[in-house]
């Protein structure tokens, strides 16, 4: 069994917002998601999509999403991106997708997931700016991402690797806010998506730093396929 990963999917089944403004390599990108999906993973296998899957507006909107998410092999775990505006309480999510019968995907929100001998956790993380506001809210995800990875320490005591997956990336040129617990719950891997484009993206994408690596994994990116990541 396999663990693979793709965030920043975008979908708009339901409504009327293109991501070729971003280049021509968006074009018809459902489909080149679904074949290489459908080429790499079978049901035995977990996909992490960590933020920006739907552009709907509203819980209810986002049926041919989840549709076609639901289609495709494995089990899907879903984490917040700055896009997904429909993001909901994790009782009502998961109540709507009981309610339509999507039984191979849930959340990563204020919990973790244990795949063989993985542990899988994430934050949504935030801007990396200095801007007191938006250093406040990054104070808040740092507290919530040492808070699941404080409560999988003290359950599997070391005993098990974990992995952390953000929608924003995790550092800002020479800054790494998280950095520090990384290193204080051993986390060897972050994976990262939210930008798009040859600019967005930099001449950093894949680096380690202090024994992490961190790895980029926007679709676009990946060009719109997965990577494994074991």
């Amino acid at each position: 069994m396999s663990i693979f990963v793709i965030a920043d999917l975008h979908l708009s089944f339901e409504t009327n917002k293109p991501m070729n403004v971003f280049g021509e390599n968006w074009e018809d990108h459902e489909k080149k998601i679904e074949n290489n999906w459908r080429n790499k993973v079978n049901e035995k296998d977990l996909v992490i999509l960590p933020g920006d899957f739907s552009w709907a507006m509203k819980l209810e909107d986002t049926f041919k999403d989840f549709q076609y998410l639901n289609n495709l092999p494995g089990k899907k775990l879903l984490l917040k991106g700055n896009h997904d505006y429909w993001w909901n309480t994790l009782t009502k999510m998961r109540d709507y997708l009981k309610q339509n019968k999507f039984e191979n995907i849930d959340f990563i929100q204020n919990n973790y997931y244990e795949y063989e001998n993985i542990i899988i956790t994430g934050v949504h993380g935030w801007l990396i700016n200095g801007k007191e506001e938006d250093m406040k809210i990054l104070r808040r995800e740092k507290l919530r991402l040492e808070m699941e990875l404080e409560s999988i320490t003290k359950q599997y005591e070391y005993k098990k690797e974990i992995i952390v997956f953000m929608h924003y990336p995790p550092y800002e040129k020479t800054e790494y806010p998280f950095a520090e617990i990384f290193e204080k719950y051993n986390v060897q891997k972050c994976y990262y998506g939210h930008l798009h484009g040859e600019q967005a993206y930099g001449d950093i994408k894949d680096f380690e730093y202090n024994n992490v690596e961190y790895k980029l994994i926007s679709a676009d990116y990946l060009n719109f396929d997965l990577a494994q990541v074991k």
